[in-house]
């Protein structure tokens, strides 16, 4: 199904940038949110309760298209009204019960259920499929992403740059990994281990959704995945102290408000990379790295944070392939069918080409 016009559900900085990408794309664009931004945007945007279901029903008539930037716990529903509307469907979520349900519903989609298309899920999962191929048979591939301010202060070396509510849901659900062969269900905060990535110490750690439907695509085939997030030194301790200690997993809401007030968003941000797998390539061990530090960078005459234009490229790099017919045009979209090198040969995906740590 070619489109041409697509909504985007969520006008924060991801939001907006995303809709600015797809805007400059050739897309008609119409964004909606809660508040009307402060800032003239060069796409329509609408003020709308985003809880509204019937209404964003009616509203998905004048469009081909949906991605949806909001809260993970909305995705399920907005997801049931493209689906009712037969649009495309795009998201971020690393929700897994929510993915689960998408998936569900794409049994029956005249358009294509895309979620987890952000950077972990997402991209992480593009450079992990890229890497498996390479071998003639893969034992192992390891996932790490993280995204953390450049200048860290405090115990916790943390900014909270992305949604909180999404970073206390990877940390506290449990994660999914495969082990020796084994599918496997771990809690949150566990496995750690140090990384060095030019120079830096880091701290890798499990964390909840990372890995989307690998374990389904490679059990049988790796014997060995698993998806962690890096901080720096220390981290992994004190929010286990602050969850389980504390029992704040008892209080999300809460524990969400008190992290953000201590450490609230900064301009100078790092992404951070590090995808490995090993095994046999013409009867030779061998390793293979995909590892990066990607920072802020000015797209469509603004600064944007590393975050921000990573999460914003990786769903806008995929939204382009759909169109370009690249990629199919219903049913379920699994990040690690998505072809990289075609992934970077998008004008959004060819962001991630250079390094710029």
């Amino acid at each position: 199904m070619l489109f041409n016009s697509i909504s985007v559900l969520g006008l924060g900085k991801v939001g907006r940038l995303a809709a600015t990408l797809l805007h400059q794309s050739g897309l008609t664009v119409t964004g909606y949110d809660l508040q009307m931004p402060k800032k003239t945007l060069p796409f329509a945007v609408k003020s709308f309760d985003l809880t509204n279901l019937e209404g964003l029903l009616t509203e998905f008539k004048n469009t081909q298209a949906v991605l949806s930037c909001l809260p993970y716990h909305l995705n399920v529903e907005v997801a049931r009204a493209a689906h009712a509307a037969g649009i495309h469907y795009f998201d971020l979520t690393e929700d897994v019960a929510t993915t689960e349900a998408i998936q569900k519903l794409s049994k029956t989609s005249k358009g294509l259920m895309a979620p987890q298309c952000g950077l972990a899920p997402g991209f992480v999962g593009i450079v992990g499929a890229d890497l498996i191929a390479k071998f003639d048979q893969c034992r192992a591939c390891r996932m790490r992403v993280g995204a953390l301010p450049q200048h860290p202060t405090g115990l916790l070396g943390y900014a909270f740059n992305w949604s909180p509510e999404g970073v206390v849901n990877e940390y506290l659900n449990d994660c999914e990994v495969i082990e020796e062969g084994e599918r496997k269900t771990l809690s949150s905060m566990e496995w750690h281990e140090n990384i060095y990535i030019d120079g830096v110490k880091l701290e890798a750690f499990t964390t909840s959704g990372g890995l989307g439907t690998m374990c389904d695509t490679y059990h049988g085939k790796v014997a060995n995945i698993d998806y962690k997030t890096m901080r720096y030194p220390g981290h992994m301790q004190l929010m286990n102290f602050f969850f389980h200690e504390l029992l704040m997993r008892e209080q999300r809401d809460f524990a969400g408000r008190i992290l953000t007030h201590a450490k609230p968003p900064v301009g100078d941000d790092i992404v951070y990379i590090h995808v490995s797998a090993e095994g046999m390539i013409d009867g030779n061990l061998q390793r293979q790295e995909f590892v990066r530090g990607y920072r802020p960078i000015d797209i469509a005459g603004s600064p944007r944070t590393a975050i921000a234009w990573t999460t914003a490229s990786s769903v806008v790099g995929v939204i382009e392939m759909v169109r370009a017919e690249l990629l199919p045009s219903k049913g379920f979209l699994k990040q690690e069918d998505i072809p990289l090198n075609a992934f970077l040969g998008t004008q959004t995906g060819a962001h991630f080409k250079h390094d710029n740590g």
